[in-house]
C-alpha cells in the first residue's frame, strides 16, 4: 500500500487525539453522575446497533455479486431498500410516536435480524424481502432511538445543554470508532478466517441481538403522543401540518434532504472517482480514513457545542459552503489535470486531491450529524418527533432512488456538482433559519424596552 494513504491516516488520527487530550474546561460540559450513567447506558446500545448496520454495509453488493446477480438487478434490490424506507418509514415512525419508542427501538433489532437471516438465501424473491425490511429498519434507527433520547433525556430533568454531549459522543463512537472497529472485523471474519460473505451478516445479528437485551432489560417506555383517539392518518395529517405552518421544521427538513442526499450520492461515487481507470486503491482502508475524519467532524462538534458562541445555526452555514467546495474537487482537477490513460496503476495525483477533498467532506459529515440532531431537538414538537423525522427521509428517498437508476445516465462530475450545488443551496436555507430564529428575541427585547424606557436607555 502507498506511503500516502498511510500519512492521511496517521496525520487525521494524530490531530483526532490532539483534539480529545487538548480539551479544556471551556469544551467540556459538567453534568451530574446520573446523567453520565444514562448517556453511557445510551452509547452502548447506540454503537451496537451501528456494529449492526456497519458490518453489513460493505458486504451488501459483494455478496449479491457472488451469488450470482447482475449490476442491475443489484441496483433493484438496492433501490428496494430505499424504496421501502420512503413508503414504510413514515408508518413505522408514527406508530413509534403512538405505541412507544422502546417498542419501536426493539422492533428495529427484529427486524434488522430477520434482514440478516434472509442474506443467507440465494433466491432473488427471499432477498428482496430482505432488502425491505432493511429499508424498514433504516427508517426506525434514524428516527426511534433519538426520538427515545430525547424524550428521557427531558423527562429524567436533565440539562438541555448535555444532550448536545450525547449526540456528539454518539456520532463520534458509532459513526467514527465503530465504523472502523466493524470494518476490520468484516475483513477479519471475510479474509482472514474464509467464513464467506454472509459471516459479517450473522455477526451483526449477534450484536444486534445483544443490543436488543439491553434495550429491554434497562430501557423505560415513552411516547410521542399516546391518545388512542388518534389513528395513523390523523398522526399523518398533524405531522404534514407541523410542518407546513412552522419555517423552522420546515427549513430543517429541507436541510436535512438536501446535505444527505449528497452524502449518500457521494458513498455511490466516491470509488469510481479515486479509480476512474481501474486503478488499484484499498477500498477498507479509505473507508477506514473516512470515518476517521468523520470522528474528527465530531470531536470538533463536540467542542462547538459546549461552548455558548457560535452557535449550531451560525456554524452550520460554514460546514455546508466547505462541504460543497470539498465535493468540487473532481470537477477541478478534471479540468486542470491531465488523466492518465494507463488502466490498473496506483492512484493519481488527481486521485490524491480529491481524496483530501472526501476526507474534508467526512469531517464535515461527522459536524453535521450532531448538529443536526441538536436542532431537531430543538425545533421538532415531542408530540409527532419519529413521524416528522421519517417525513424529512421522503425526498431524500426519492432522491437517492433517483440516482441509483440513473447512476450511468450522467458523468461523474455532473452529479458531483450537482451534489455541490445542493450543498450551497443547504447553507442559503441554514443562513434562514438562523434569521428566524434570533427574531422571537429581537421581538422579546423589543417589547421589553417598550415596558420600560430604562432599559433602552441601558442598552444605548
Amino acid at each position: 500500500m502507498e506511503l500516502f494513504y498511510f500519512v492521511v491516516f496517521g496525520a487525521l488520527g494524530a490531530v483526532v487525539a490532539a483534539l480529545e487530550l487538548s480539551k479544556n474546561s471551556k469544551d467540556r460540559i459538567n453534568t451530574s453522575s446520573a446523567f453520565n450513567s444514562f448517556k453511557n447506558n445510551y452509547l452502548v446500545v447506540y454503537s451496537l446497533m451501528m456494529a449492526g448496520d456497519w458490518l453489513q454495509g460493505p458486504y451488501v453488493y459483494y455478496l449479491y455479486s457472488t451469488y450470482g446477480f447482475g449490476k442491475g438487478e443489484i441496483g433493484q434490490l438496492f433501490i428496494a431498500g430505499f424504496g421501502s424506507s420512503m413508503l414504510f418509514g413514515t408508518i413505522v415512525g408514527s406508530l413509534a410516536d403512538k405505541q412507544g419508542r422502546r417498542r419501536a427501538c426493539v422492533t428495529y433489532c427484529i427486524t434488522y435480524i430477520l434482514s440478516c437471516i434472509t442474506k443467507h438465501s440465494p433466491q432473488y424473491k427471499i432477498l428482496m424481502v430482505g432488502r425491505v425490511l432493511g429499508g424498514i429498519a433504516t427508517s426506525l434507527l434514524f428516527s426511534a432511538f433519538e426520538s427515545w433520547l430525547v424524550a428521557e433525556h427531558n423527562k429524567r430533568g436533565f440539562e438541555q445543554q448535555w444532550l448536545s454531549l450525547t449526540f456528539s459522543k454518539a456520532i463520534f463512537l458509532g459513526n467514527g470508532l465503530v465504523a472502523i472497529l466493524a470494518g476490520l472485523f468484516g475483513n477479519v471474519l471475510v479474509d482472514s478466517l474464509s467464513l464467506g460473505p454472509v459471516a459479517p451478516f450473522d455477526a451483526a445479528a449477534i450484536f444486534l441481538a445483544i443490543g436488543m437485551a439491553i434495550i429491554l432489560s434497562s430501557w423505560t417506555e415513552n411516547f410521542g403522543d399516546p391518545s388512542e383517539n388518534k389513528d395513523l392518518l390523523t398522526q399523518f395529517r398533524g405531522a404534514a401540518v407541523a410542518i407546513a405552518s412552522d419555517e423552522k421544521i420546515a427549513l430543517l427538513g429541507a436541510i436535512q434532504s438536501l446535505f444527505e442526499g449528497s452524502m449518500y450520492t457521494f458513498v455511490f461515487l466516491w470509488t469510481p472517482a479515486l479509480s476512474p481507470n481501474d486503478e488499484e486503491i484499498p477500498h477498507g482502508f479509505i473507508f477506514a480514513t473516512f470515518m476517521l475524519a468523520s470522528m474528527l467532524g465530531s470531536s470538533l462538534a463536540s467542542r462547538l457545542m459546549a461552548r455558548s458562541s457560535p452557535r449550531v445555526e451560525s456554524y452550520m452555514q460554514i460546514v455546508f459552503v466547505i462541504s460543497s467546495a470539498s465535493l468540487m474537487l473532481p470537477i477541478i482537477t478534471n479540468f486542470l489535470v491531465a488523466p492518465s490513460k494507463v488502466k490498473g496503476e496506483s492512484i493519481s495525483f488527481a486521485g490524491c486531491l480529491q481524496l483530501l477533498g472526501f476526507c474534508t467532506f467526512e469531517a464535515c459529515v461527522g459536524i453535521f450529524w450532531p448538529s443536526i440532531m441538536k436542532m431537531r431537538s430543538q425545533y421538532i414538537p415531542e408530540e409527532a418527533r419519529s413521524t416528522i423525522m421519517n417525513f424529512f427521509r421522503i425526498p431524500l428517498n426519492i432522491f437517492v432512488c433517483i440516482v441509483l437508476y440513473n447512476v450511468d445516465a450522467f458523468p461523474i462530475t455532473v452529479m458531483f456538482g450537482m451534489c455541490s450545488i445542493f450543498l450551497l443551496v443547504a447553507s442559503i436555507l441554514q443562513r434562514r433559519l438562523m434569521a428566524i430564529s434570533d427574531k422571537p428575541k429581537m421581538e422579546n427585547w423589543t417589547a421589553m424596552k417598550e415596558r420600560d424606557p430604562e432599559a433602552e436607555a441601558l442598552n444605548d
